[in-house]
């Protein structure tokens, strides 16, 4: 069976015909005939017909476009068709940062109040006010629905909103500690007291977890309430008081010693 290639005999054609080319007849590129011979043989009626894009420009029926027009601006003058159905338009609506540059401060006040509205709450907890509730401080949280808590504040819980502020109290039930999140501005809330400052130093930190240990736990606040609550009925005289347990970490003295010499 033959194997050899089918477009061979093709090839050699190819070949015999680029050898007629390199052979043929060399023709001058030169001019030959002057202007006079050339229009007398060809006519400008004759190749005028056969080039349309040489035919002189026919007056159009559209006014030429103004001085320093272009193309990009669509004005009325340099429209194909007259009578286009007009586009209706609206206006564009009011720009909502206009009316309301700080949106999320006037909801705050609006919240504000609905849930304070005598602004109490708000002053008590104000950086700006020297006698604000600061850490340390043991506070009685009065609510409408339930009993009060009272606890020594760990810390003062501020994120989000202001609306969302907390306080955490701690305090001790059947010498069980407890802690208890309390937000200020719920509607639960019916009042916050400062039954009594933070005795000696100034707390330097915002955060008094380490009032958790045994070693600065305070203990019970039930005694330093009580005594508050009789000093606001004029039952008793004023003074600090301690809270029951605050040193039970603490081991008693050493004993008497017995027997005489």
């Amino acid at each position: 069976m033959s194997t050899s290639n089918t477009l061979r005999p093709l090839a050699g054609l190819k070949q015999a015909v680029r050898q007629c080319r390199a052979e043929r007849k060399q023709c001058r590129h030169y001019a030959t005939t002057t202007q006079e011979q050339w229009a007398a043989t060809y006519p400008p009626e004759k190749w005028a017909a056969t080039y349309p894009s040489l035919e002189p420009a026919q007056p159009s029926k559209y006014k030429a476009p103004s001085e320093g027009f272009r193309p990009s601006q669509a004005i009325k003058q340099n429209r194909v068709n007259e009578n286009l159905r007009k586009i209706k338009t609206y206006p564009s609506p009011r720009s909502a940062l206009q009316i309301c540059p700080d949106p999320v401060k006037v909801v705050f006040e609006s919240q504000l109040k609905t849930l304070d509205p005598t602004g109490a709450r708000t002053r008590l907890f104000s950086p700006q006010n020297a006698d604000r509730v600061k850490p340390g401080d043991i506070l009685l949280v009065r609510f409408k629905n339930g009993d009060p808590f009272s606890g020594v504040c760990i810390t003062i819980r501020q994120r989000n909103s202001p609306i969302d502020t907390a306080i955490l109290l701690r305090n001790q039930l059947t010498r069980v500690g407890v802690e208890m999140w309390i937000k200020i501005y719920s509607p639960n809330v019916e009042g916050i007291e400062i039954a009594q400052r933070k005795q000696g130093r100034r707390a330097r930190r915002a955060k008094l977890t380490y009032m958790r240990k045994p070693k600065h736990d305070i203990g019970s606040v039930e005694n330093i309430v009580t005594q508050y609550m009789k000093q606001r009925l004029g039952t008793a005289s004023s003074g600090s008081v301690k809270g029951r347990d605050a040193n039970s970490h603490k081991k008693g003295g050493k004993g008497k010693k017995g027997g005489k010499k």
